[in-house]
C-alpha cells in the first residue's frame, strides 16, 4: 500500500471510518452532489451532474472511496474539491497495524474472482468473506476460467467448505462471456476483488463492454492514464454499478478485533457465547463451543484454522499498534 493511504493514528483513522457523515467545510451554494468513480490517491474521479471531474480533497483527508456519495465544490477546468461525505451504507477496506486502504463503499454485493490457474488462496477467501460480513455486505464466489477443465474438479473442491456455509459459487468463462453472471449482478453495487491472473478484468470488459472505451475517454479527458489499472474504478451497469479493484495479494483485518473476527464467520455465529468461559480464546480450553463443533464436523477446520491465522495476525498488528 501507498504511504497516501494511512494516517499517523489508527484510531483516529478508525473513528473517521465509521462516522456516517463529514462536513469539511461551510455549506455554500456552488456545491453539488457527486459520486466517486474512481480514487487514486488524494485524488478522486466524481462523476456529476456538470461532468466528471477530478477532484483533491482539504490538506491530508483521505477518507473516502470508490462508491462514495459526496458533495463536492467546481474549481474550474475540469477540476473540484471534496467538500462533505454523504451517509455511508457501508465501507470494504483493509488494514495492517499502522495502514488502511479503502476498496469500496455502499456496495450491495462483494464478487470474489477466482481461477483454476493460477491455484488461488483459500486463506484470501476467508479474508474477503470476514471484510463483507462485518459490513453485511452479501457476497458471491465467481469461479472464471471454467473452460479449464483439467483442473477445475480440484478449484471446485476447494470451494465446498464455503457453500456448505451458504456462499454461493457461480462458474463462468469471461472469454465467453460470462452471461450467467448477468442476472445475478442485475441492479446490484457490485465490487470485483481477487488474486492477480484470476481475469477479473477480462470479467469486467464481458459484463461492461464499454468499460475499455470509458476508461480511454476518462483518463484521456482527466489526464490520468497511468491510474487506469491500478486504482479502483467504478462503472455504470443498469441501475447500478460494477467496481473494479486492483489485484490483491493481502487482505489484513487489523480493524477487527477477535470477537469481531468470530462473528464475521458466519458459520461460528450460533455457538458465540455458548463457550464455558467467556473470555474463551477458542484455541484449546475446555468446554470451547467452536472447538467441539469442528471436533462434531459442524465447522470445517480449514475455516478454523483461518480463522486463528488472521486472529494472531490482527492480534500482532494490534500490539504493534494499540491505537487500534
Amino acid at each position: 500500500m501507498r504511504a497516501g493511504d494511512h494516517t499517523p493514528r489508527a484510531a483516529i483513522v478508525a473513528q473517521k471510518l465509521r462516522r456516517t457523515s463529514a462536513t469539511t467545510a461551510p455549506q455554500t451554494s456552488t456545491k453539488r452532489p457527486g459520486l466517486i468513480v474512481a480514487a487514486f490517491g488524494r485524488h478522486f474521479e466524481v462523476r456529476t451532474t456538470d461532468g466528471l471531474l477530478r477532484c483533491h480533497t482539504r490538506g491530508r483527508k483521505n477518507d473516502y472511496a470508490c462508491g462514495d456519495e459526496v458533495e463536492v465544490a467546481p474549481a474550474g477546468d475540469g477540476l473540484g474539491v471534496i467538500e462533505a461525505l454523504n451517509s455511508r451504507h457501508n465501507l470494504l477496506w483493509r488494514s495492517d497495524a499502522f495502514r488502511q486502504k479503502l476498496i469500496a463503499a455502499n456496495s450491495t454485493l462483494l464478487v470474489i474472482v477466482l481461477a483454476p490457474e493460477p491455484g488461488f488462496s483459500g486463506l484470501l477467501v476467508s479474508r474477503c468473506l470476514a471484510a463483507a460480513a462485518s459490513e453485511n455486505i452479501p457476497a458471491l464466489i465467481v469461479l472464471n476460467k471454467a473452460d479449464l477443465a483439467a483442473s477445475l474438479p480440484t478449484a471446485r473442491a476447494r470451494l465446498r467448505i464455503f457453500e456448505a456455509i451458504g456462499y454461493p459459487v457461480a462458474e463462468v468463462s469471461a472469454l465467453a462471456g460470462a452471461l450467467e453472471l448477468v442476472p445475478r449482478l442485475a441492479n446490484e453495487r457490485a465490487i470485483l476483488v481477487g488474486q492477480s491472473g484470476m481475469g477479473k478484468s477480462t470479467l469486467v470488459n464481458a459484463l461492461v463492454p464499454e468499460a475499455a472505451a470509458l476508461t480511454r475517454e476518462i483518463s484521456s479527458a482527466l489526464d490520468s492514464g497511468r491510474h487506469t489499472t491500478t486504482f479502483a474504478r467504478l462503472y455504470p451497469r443498469g441501475k447500478g454499478w460494477l467496481i473494479d479493484s486492483p489485484g490483491m495479494q493481502a487482505f489484513g483485518l487489523a480493524h477487527l478485533d477477535a470477537n469481531a473476527l468470530a462473528a464475521a464467520f458466519v458459520e461460528f455465529r450460533p455457538y458465540l457465547g455458548q463457550c464455558r468461559f467467556r473470555d474463551c480464546r477458542h484455541d484449546a480450553e475446555p468446554g470451547c463451543a467452536l472447538r467441539a463443533a469442528v471436533d462434531a464436523g459442524e465447522i470445517a477446520a480449514k475455516r478454523f484454522e483461518h480463522f486463528h491465522l488472521i486472529r494472531d495476525e490482527t492480534a500482532a498488528a494490534r500490539r504493534a499498534n494499540p491505537g487500534w
